[in-house]
């Protein structure tokens, strides 16, 4: 297609009431081409859109992550603390009020900018890996089972960020009792010293195997849902729709903001449900008094116990409400990471 330029003046252009008529051809403006992202710009994207997403998820589902905690880490040999989810929130609210259900947040929001930086970040990874490979060709979508597959590994990677974080923040969201009274709410920087000096550096990824099993799997399932229920998303709104062009222009559009959500909400659920046994496990792991020795505290023999005190059931305790308020978390996180994606570019 010519441009306007190489065509004789039109009768219906516009003339400027300023300058004298003119037979000579208007000078056409100029395209103005985007340089394609380098692979730093990407990464940069990446850790920081990341980032902020995890930061506005974090204040949403804190409180309820700490009602679930609480319910995770009641001990084999006294009776149960917490009836149910809302109990917890009642006693908790009695307690410290509102705000003690933000008790220890500064950790895990750098734990959240951290977790979702290094996710979206690795999965990227994970993505140019599997077009290097010949899984589809440059430019294509990714089959669905590869997606699952990117996002596992991103969580195994993320894992080794997010026990440390993890650790403090258990630590610091379960209250300590001393003879029936309730101590003074611990704070990030002791915690740290006073685990550092216990158990050493590697005392940090106390609980590892479960934040492992949990992200890998977990964030497999994160990145795969959202991305199966995105592609049922556009097949839908793709229906009865025969123009090229016009199917070109809504694959290259962002899904209405409502199925964002949708699509969002759906990888939060598939997270929090398939693997929330390891995240109990690692919970009461993560959990045990500072000083304590915990040489002797695996996985395996963590999960023996519960099982043995509570059977499935145990393994299970607040996950309805970590399902419940990944809801709007996980939402939020995909919404916002994806529009900085689209309207902020980094160029």
């Amino acid at each position: 297609m010519e441009p306007a330029a190489a065509t004789s003046l039109q009768p219906e252009m516009s003339l400027s009431p300023l300058s004298p008529i003119s037979s000579s051809p208007a000078t056409p403006l100029p395209v103005v081409k985007t340089k394609p992202k380098t692979a730093v710009m990407e990464a940069l994207e990446d850790i920081t859109y990341g980032s902020v997403a995890g930061v506005v998820g974090k204040y949403i589902e804190y409180p309820f992550d700490t009602v679930k905690v609480r319910l995770q880490s009641q001990p084999d040999h006294l009776p149960l603390r917490y009836t149910g989810p809302l109990d917890c929130f009642r006693q908790s609210i009695r307690a410290d009020g509102f705000l003690g259900l933000y008790r220890g947040i500064s950790a895990p929001l750098v734990g959240a900018a951290l977790e979702n930086s290094s996710l979206f970040f690795w999965e990227r990874i994970g993505r140019d890996a599997a077009y290097k490979m010949g899984m589809a060709p440059r430019g294509e979508p990714l089959p669905l089972t590869q997606l699952w597959l990117t996002g596992a590994f991103s969580g195994a990677m993320t894992s080794f960020i997010l026990t440390p974080v993890e650790l403090v923040k258990c630590k610091i969201q379960v209250p300590e009792t001393e003879g029936g009274v309730v101590k003074a709410p611990l704070k990030p920087i002791p915690v740290i010293r006073d685990i550092f000096r216990h158990q050493g550096l590697a005392g940090f990824w106390h609980g590892q195997l479960g934040t492992l099993i949990r992200e890998a799997g977990g964030c497999g399932a994160w990145f795969g849902s959202k991305e199966t229920v995105s592609k049922l998303f556009r097949e839908w709104n793709e229906g009865g729709v025969t123009s090229e062009e016009q199917l070109a222009l809504m694959r290259a559009d962002a899904l209405p903001l409502w199925q964002q959500a949708v699509a969002g909400a759906s990888a939060g659920m598939s997270y929090n449900f398939l693997f929330f046994p390891a995240d109990t496990v690692k919970s009461r792991m993560q959990t045990t008094p500072i000083g304590e020795s915990t040489a002797k505290m695996t996985f395996s023999s963590e999960a023996k116990a519960l099982w043995k005190q509570a059977g499935i059931k145990g393994f299970y305790r607040g996950c309805g409400i970590t399902v419940l308020r990944s809801v709007p978390s996980s939402a939020f996180i995909f919404m916002v990471f994806d529009a900085l994606k689209k309207y902020l570019p980094m160029q």
